[in-house]
């Protein structure tokens, strides 16, 4: 396969991790992330989390795609979006709020800090 391309797919068991405990408001939401790219502070790859609610904070810049499940993303002036497959989006450095998985959600990530 040639240097310059990559498959985007989640190859091995990923990184796990949970939210910071102050940040859940319900469930136990798991994390699984494969980074697929980490470079001049460049980040993509695939992350999946099973359900729950936590608060969000964003100090960088997020393009997502997701590949499955149904999740609901709301600002903090309460203003929902529900996210399902095939959804595309951005997130902004500054963007508050909370994400909230309804049904285990995978998605495709870039991440610009």
């Amino acid at each position: 396969m040639s240097s310059f391309y990559q498959p985007v797919t989640p190859e091995g068991a990923g990184e796990t991790e949970r939210p910071a405990p102050d940040k859940v408001l319900s469930g136990d939401p798991v994390f699984t992330t494969w980074n697929l790219e980490e470079r001049d502070g460049l980040y993509c790859g695939i992350w999946r989390s099973t359900p729950g609610k936590w608060r969000i904070s964003y100090d960088e810049w997020e393009y997502c795609r997701i590949l499955s499940g149904h999740s609901v993303l709301t600002d903090a002036d309460g203003n929902e979006i529900t996210l399902r497959a095939g959804d595309s989006f951005m997130l902004r450095p500054g963007f508050s709020g909370t994400w909230e998985v309804i049904e285990t959600t995978t998605k495709d990530y870039v991440i610009r800090l």
